[in-house]
């Protein structure tokens, strides 16, 4: 096999398992991700009351709670559309630009690299994903989340009605740049995410191997573990950008106001109405999502791709013995 059809298998198994992997975290963790963005985007200057006058709840479970209730169930799948439509090739993004950068800075003489090495191959490959995919998906994404209305009401009409038609508006209504707005933020939310779930994942799985000389692979439930705690570091590091790049994605620009003034009218809006606390808005259901959805993507992106190269090692076998029919 020539490197150039080793480059293009490795390619696809990147494709097909992290995009295996996205779909499955996508749809077991989006509702937590609808929840985390009502959260960031809620202003406790206005807050609601009940019909008694008193304060609705504003826990996740409240908020996810009040969803369900006043738009129905599949309310907390409301931009799912704009993730599994892009969570294909982000994943296949994220984990051959890793590979690629790692590859890059690896040690000449081991062929590995070295934890700075992988922290700046998930940094680059953070970016990379960023501003291919993310950030419009996400633009898209927060524009459906954030639009209150019941899903279980045939005439309450929204003004976006899907991802398509949303990416559609929003083009003829503010330009194709719309689509990227927040790039920045969004560019240094993924660099950190990915460089801190990178650096811990692989730092864990060489731990646990070492600790299991006895395996070559590890169980599905121990990628499952460590992809839940190296998918924790992002969250924990990273929340403050999260919720101003939420906030500057959901409303238009007002006219001739630029990125970094719309940065410092966000941030003093949050302070204003929330103090600082407010730029943690949303941390405990984003932990709770990206936490088992780490979880999930590195245990399936790992069981798939381990098939797929088993699968692969067993049709060069066959294919080269001259007896096999």
């Amino acid at each position: 096999m020539s490197k150039a059809d080793g480059q293009r298998k490795s390619l696809s198994v990147h494709l097909i398992a992290g995009g295996s992997a996205g779909f499955m975290e996508a749809l077991v963790c989006h509702p937590l991700d609808t929840i985390k963005v009502r959260m960031q985007l809620r202003n406790k200057l206005k807050t609601a009351v009940n019909a008694n006058g008193s304060a609705v709840r504003t826990s996740f479970l409240g908020v996810g709670s009040r969803i369900v209730q006043n738009e129905g169930f599949l309310a907390l799948y409301k931009g799912l559309g704009a993730v599994t439509a892009g969570i294909v090739p982000k994943m296949a993004i994220r984990f051959s630009s890793f590979e690629y950068y790692k590859s890059l800075l690896a040690n000449p003489e081991t062929g590995k690299p070295s934890m700075g090495g992988v922290f700046f191959a998930g940094l680059s490959a953070g970016v990379t994903e960023a501003v291919m995919v993310v950030t419009p998906m996400d633009v898209i994404k927060i524009r459906l989340q954030a639009q209150r209305h019941s899903m279980m009401d045939p005439l309450d009409t929204p003004k976006y009605r899907n991802a398509a038609h949303a990416t559609y508006l929003i083009i003829k209504e503010e330009g194709a740049g719309a689509l990227y707005k927040g790039v920045t933020l969004t560019a240094l939310r993924q660099a950190t995410n990915q460089a801190a779930n990178f650096t811990a994942y692989q730092e864990l799985k060489t731990l646990l191997l070492k600790w299991q000389p006895d395996r070559k692979e590890l169980p599905s439930y121990q990628h499952l573990v460590i992809g839940g705690l190296s998918g924790a570091m992002g969250p924990l590091s990273n929340a403050p950008i999260d919720t101003i790049k939420t906030r500057i994605q959901k409303t238009p620009f007002p006219s001739g106001q630029s990125g970094f003034k719309r940065f410092k009218v966000v941030c003093s809006e949050i302070i204003a109405s929330d103090g600082y606390r407010g730029f943690y808005k949303g941390l405990t259901p984003r932990l709770l999502r990206v936490a088992p959805g780490q979880a999930i993507t590195f245990m399936v992106y790992e069981k798939v791709r381990g098939m797929m190269e088993s699968w692969s090692k067993n049709v060069q076998v066959e294919g080269a013995d001259p007896n096999y029919e």
